[in-house]
């Protein structure tokens, strides 16, 4: 082959590559701008542009008096574009920006003028556009920071550029804080009320056009774009915060008095079934008590003698013993078995049942159960079970523990253990609510309801959705089974284990104590004995109005639940009764005119007046009630104190202050000895004497 040959193929070869490779790229230029376009552009246009989702403030959560629970306050995240048209030229720039280091010196307080004005002038060298200046700012800094130098030249020439950001904030800090609970990105469940109506509190997101720059960093741009977020709506709970308080306060207190590990208060409304206060505290390692688990719903264990009342229940309800019947608290041995049943205190002999409830003798209790119910053990359990302790409420928060009542086919069932030590709150695992609720039951006439913690939901202050109590059993047993329990329920507190430490001189407390021995985590029994104290009930107990527990657990001085938990169940019932109007106290009545309340004599005028106060009708009243057919009551007669002129006056059985008025009013000079109302006079009524002459009274 010729050179010119070889030449010539040689260059048509790489004429032909030429050729393919520049197709090839017009090809590809093709498939990019025709095939493809709608993708790059997209990709192009996310690449320098992009919609931010603006989390909603959060709805607020108050409390059943209107009291702010949780809300969101805003928080801003300040920038500052060092390149803005107010400060583009650099004379401008280095007129202002010492004005506005030295303002932000004064106003946070953080760092020199100086070291604001070298940051500042680093990001202008760099030509920032989105430079740090301030995190976590007040709506007040906020409006404070616009009038500074520079910011002062408006949104765009300022070049201040804003973040906002939603902080949620408890006003009562601590108080019911385990309820409020809480809800963030890092919690995949959200706990308590912040959890469970997490949808309805968020609200619906907004979003903001942004922009990349150089560096990977994006700014926010043309505000007219963004879309607003809508605030999310409001929950009204039942939480009473002056309850709350006082329900804190009682058991932060009583934890410390026992050094014990942890321990919850529940305070509910007994018709309604709304929960009013809920306690939950925990020992930290220093000693101090915080909230940071619910034991109120979710601490599942044995309830220990507070379960008596539905032994007793089911007993009497199928007419297997009565109150009066007598029954030995002396130690039960088990038939069939070794283990003997007896009472930390002492057997107190051969007594009532109804005494043998008020001093929760377990002998008694385990040893009419297991005689009753042995032959049949699945007519015991079948009243629990149709009492539905074995079934969750469904709450309206997370986290309520699943109940473990047995029956006669579990695997686990002893046919002659079990029964007996179920009759005294063994064998099973209930929560301290679903225990209260029982008690509640009872004082609400046997209707038992389901335990509520929010009433409303509100949004733009129009109720969206209101929830009632649902009704469990309208009627756990007969009425003359709930009278003899409500009965036993008083015995307890003004006559056995309560009097001590619960009865109250102010009114009526009905309730049951609770000592069991619990678990040692995984050594259970056999482990270093721990014991839960608590006392559950209601007050006033002849007008029930709220129905209370209170649990310590593993208390270390000392853990008989009546001084251990009954302190801190009567100071928290006391409290509540001082400070809540609704409570009914029951009318005082008077038949006719046979029993007159018992009065000094003195002022007739101030006695009408304090009788008429107290809705007592003197009789003419009554009289005139009557002949207008509004009243049928004979009311109270009265009799004026008539003195004639000139004789001594008769004072006796007045109040000293009356008795001085008249004696005083006659002329005379009266000597008192002892206190009270006068008993006797030294001149007897009716006497004449001069005026100026001396009487004694004796007061008694």
């Amino acid at each position: 082959m010729s050179i010119r040959t070889n030449i010539l193929l040689r260059v048509y070869l790489a004429f032909g590559l030429i050729l393919l490779f520049a197709g090839a790229v017009i090809f590809q230029l093709c498939r990019v701008q025709l095939a493809q376009g709608d993708k790059w552009k997209a990709m192009a246009q996310e690449n320098s542009t992009r919609y931010k989702t603006v989390e909603a403030a959060r709805g607020n959560i108050f409390s059943s008096d209107g009291s702010l629970l949780a809300t969101s306050v805003p928080e801003y995240d300040l920038h500052l574009d060092m390149t803005a048209a107010g400060i583009a030229d650099d004379k401008v720039f280095d007129e202002k920006i010492d004005s506005l280091s030295m303002v932000m010196a004064n106003y946070f307080k953080d760092r020199p003028a100086k070291e604001y004005s070298r940051i500042f002038r680093e990001a202008r060298k760099e030509r920032s556009r989105y430079q740090l200046i301030r995190r976590k700012v007040s709506y007040r800094e906020l409006a404070d920071i616009r009038k500074f130098p520079v910011f002062n030249l408006g949104k765009y020439k300022g070049g201040l550029i804003v973040e906002p950001q939603n902080k949620r904030i408890l006003p009562f800090k601590s108080l019911a804080a385990r309820t409020i609970g809480y809800k963030n990105e890092n919690v995949k469940n959200g706990v308590g009320l912040e959890g469970a109506y997490t949808s309805y509190i968020n609200g619906e997101s907004g979003k903001r056009l942004e922009q990349r720059l150089a560096g990977g960093v994006w700014i926010p741009v043309n505000e007219d774009d963004d879309i607003a977020p809508k605030e999310g709506a409001d929950i009204i709970s039942t939480i009473d915060i002056n309850f709350q308080d006082i329900a804190q306060s009682a058991l932060e207190k009583q934890l410390v008095t026992s050094d014990a590990d942890h321990g919850t208060v529940i305070l509910m409304e007994v018709a309604t079934g709304e929960i009013r206060a809920v306690a939950n505290y925990t020992k930290m390692p220093d000693g101090s008590f915080k909230e940071k688990f619910n034991y109120a719903i979710a601490g599942n264990q044995d309830p220990g003698s507070t379960f008596k009342v539905a032994s007793y229940m089911a007993l009497l309800e199928d007419k297997m013993v009565d109150t009066n019947n007598l029954v030995s608290t002396e130690n039960y041995k088990i038939p069939g078995n070794s283990h003997i049943i007896k009472d930390s205190h002492g057997s107190i002999g051969t007594v009532s049942v109804k005494r043998a409830f008020e001093e929760s003798s377990n002998a008694a209790v385990a040893s009419l159960v297991n005689r009753y119910y042995t032959n049949n053990q699945a007519k015991f359990t079948n009243h629990l079970y149709s009492w539905h302790l074995n079934e969750k409420f469904g709450l309206q928060i997370p986290g309520e523990a699943q109940p473990v009542v047995k029956n006669p086919k579990n695997a686990s069932w002893n046919k002659y253990m079990t029964l007996p030590q179920m009759a005294y709150g063994y064998e099973m695992q209930l929560t301290p609510l679903k225990m209260l609720s029982f008690y509640n039951a009872i004082a609400n006439n046997g209707k038992y309801i389901s335990p509520i913690f929010v009433k409303e939901i509100r949004r733009l202050g129009n109720t969206i959705e209101r929830f009632e109590a649902r009704t469990i059993n309208p009627k756990m047993c007969s009425a003359v089974t709930l009278k003899k329990m409500q009965e036993m329920l008083e015995g307890v507190v003004s006559e056995g284990t309560g009097k001590t430490n619960v009865k109250s001189s102010l009114f009526r407390i009905a309730g049951k104590t609770g000592t069991a021995q619990v678990a040692d985590g995984r050594n259970g029994y056999k482990g270093k004995k721990q014991y839960q104290s608590s006392f559950c009930g209601y007050f006033p107990a002849d007008h029930p109005k709220y129905s209370l527990i209170v649990v310590i657990n593993d208390p270390k001085n000392g853990y008989y639940a009546a001084s251990t938990a009954g302190p801190a169940f009567k100071e928290i019932c006391e409290k509540v009764y001082a400070s809540s109007l609704g409570i009914e106290h029951p009318p005082v009545r008077y038949v006719g005119n046979t029993t007159l309340p018992q009065t000094k004599q003195g002022n007739t005028r101030a006695l009408k007046q304090v009788y008429g106060q107290l809705g007592v009708k003197p009789l003419y009243a009554s009289l005139n009630a009557v002949a207008n057919g509004v009243d049928t009551s004979n009311g109270i007669a009265f009799e004026e104190n008539k003195v004639k002129a000139g004789t001594v006056p008769n004072v006796t059985g007045m109040g000293l202050s009356d008795a001085l008025y008249v004696l005083g009013n006659a002329g005379y000079k009266v000597a008192v000895r002892g206190s009270g109302s006068v008993n006797s006079q030294s001149v007897t009524g009716g006497s004449q004497i001069p005026k100026g002459s001396k009487i004694t009274i004796e007061l008694q």
